[in-house]
C-alpha cells in the first residue's frame, strides 16, 4: 500500500476493476465512475473513505475505500481495498439471476440473407437503385 491519494484510473486497474489503466481511463472519460456522487477524472485523486460507483454494464458496483494502492497484486490482496454496499450487492445479484433466467435471444432465421431477401429489405428501406 502506499500513500494517502492515488490516481482513479491506477486505483481500478490495481482493485481489478478493468484489466487495464487504459480501459479504466477509457470507463472514466465515458462517465462509468462517479466519485462521491460526481463525474470524475481519470487523474482525480482518490483518498480512504470515498465512495465509487463503477458501472460496468449490466451492473454496477456501489463501493467504499478502505486502502489505497498503485500496484495491481493477487485478486485476493484487491478486494481488501474496497468495501461494497450491501444494497448494490443485493441488487446486482438480482439482477444476475434474472439475467440467468431470462431465455436467451435466439435468432430463428437460415443464416445469410439471399440475394432475394437483400432485394426485399432494400424495398423496405426504400433503397431501390432503379
Amino acid at each position: 500500500m502506499s500513500g494517502e491519494s492515488v490516481r482513479l484510473d491506477k486505483w481500478l486497474w490495481a482493485a481489478r476493476f478493468y484489466k487495464t489503466r487504459a480501459l479504466a481511463a477509457h470507463a472514466i472519460a465515458a462517465g462509468r465512475v462517479e466519485v462521491n456522487g460526481a463525474p470524475a477524472k481519470a487523474a482525480r485523486g482518490l483518498s480512504i473513505g470515498d465512495r465509487l460507483r463503477v458501472r460496468k454494464p449490466p451492473y454496477a458496483f456501489i463501493i467504499r475505500v478502505l486502502a489505497v494502492s498503485e500496484q495491481r497484486g493477487p485478486a485476493k490482496q484487491a478486494v481488501t481495498l474496497y468495501e461494497e454496499d450491501s444494497e448494490g450487492k443485493a441488487a446486482r445479484e438480482r439482477l444476475a439471476h434474472q439475467l440467468r433466467i431470462a431465455p436467451s435471444p435466439a435468432f430463428d432465421g437460415k443464416g445469410r440473407p439471399t440475394k432475394r431477401d437483400r432485394r426485399e429489405l432494400d424495398r423496405l428501406r426504400g433503397d431501390e437503385d432503379d
